[in-house]
């Protein structure tokens, strides 16, 4: 979901246009956004104004002095139309505005063989080669990038209108070239690695289920779905898998038919392996079933490799 931050005092703007792949809506100052898009053109949730806006020319009419912000964090994978969705902020910001923007990166996918981090809702996977180019074909200029740990490995961009660029962009595009991510020949491995992986994951999974352990799995996100199709594993493997998300309680991960229940069941049944599908989360994840652990539960952490965590 992406923010826009009218002109005026950073720490009080006076609106806030909120972007998502499904819904543009503008909202006004108060304590909190409505989770979701408002049904009307004007709305209001907990105080908070909320005002449909289809197109940025007409925020930009509304709002002449333009942005100084715009916030995007893990909205341009989603995006279909990426040369508008980048020409929508080079017309929304002002001249002095900065567009903050993270996004998973490339590399990191690649290199820690996250494989389940492709998925019908990902359209794109960013280089800081392929963003340089893409917007400076829209007036913009990335001048500074940080890589973050977010997500298996994220970046954060630092977009304006004038340019000034820092040491950590020309590094990174350094890298890039020495890599050689421009050539088919980088991501050639990266097939035969991530089926190595899914391969060595079925395989102490089964090895486990033939010694009499029980096995669950936590975290029914989307890459979850995506590594237990890939791998092959099913709910002969797997006997559940927790979430913490209430809306997804007695339901079926896609593909396998594996039930989701609430993360309690994990302390209720006790069982010797918990797989943490949501991988990068696994600190937190780990730190949640403390309980689970001291009773002598284990862990199995499949990305970027299997490993297993003892108690």
């Amino acid at each position: 979901m992406a923010f826009v931050v009218r002109a005026g005092v950073l720490g009080r703007p006076e609106h806030l246009t909120c972007h998502s792949p499904q819904d543009r809506y503008l909202v006004g100052r108060g304590r909190r956004a409505a989770e979701e898009p408002p049904q009307a053109p004007h709305h209001r949730f907990d105080g908070v104004l909320l005002q449909k806006a289809d197109r940025e020319q007409g925020l930009r009419e509304e709002f002449p002095a333009g942005a100084d912000v715009f916030l995007a964090n893990n909205v341009l994978a989603h995006v279909a139309d990426l040369n508008g969705f980048v020409a929508g902020i080079s017309h929304l910001l002002n001249d002095a505005g900065t567009a903050v923007i993270e996004a998973p990166y490339l590399v990191d996918l690649v290199n820690h063989c996250e494989f389940d981090t492709v998925y019908h809702q990902h359209l794109c996977y960013f280089s800081v080669t392929a963003l340089d180019s893409l917007l400076s074909r829209h007036g913009l200029f990335l001048n500074d990038v940080e890589n973050t740990w977010v997500h298996g490995g994220s970046l954060r961009l630092h977009i304006e209108k004038v340019e000034a660029r820092r040491q950590s962009v020309d590094r990174l595009l350094a890298e890039e070239r020495k890599l050689g991510l421009s050539s088919p020949d980088y991501y050639r491995p990266f097939a035969d690695r991530s089926a190595a992986l899914a391969a060595r994951l079925k395989a102490l999974l089964s090895e486990l289920k033939l010694g009499g352990k029980t096995i669950v799995g936590y975290g029914a996100a989307a890459k979850a779905t995506t590594l237990l199709s890939f791998a092959g594993i099913d709910g002969s493997l797997l006997d559940f898998v927790a979430d913490r998300n209430a809306r997804k309680h007695g339901w079926f991960m896609g593909g396998n038919h594996i039930p989701i229940v609430p993360p309690e069941r994990i302390t209720d049944v006790q069982p010797d392996y918990v797989v943490i599908l949501a991988w990068n989360f696994a600190k937190e994840i780990m730190n949640d079933l403390q309980d689970y652990r001291r009773r002598g539960g284990r862990f199995i952490v499949p990305v970027p490799d299997v490993e297993v965590v003892e108690p």
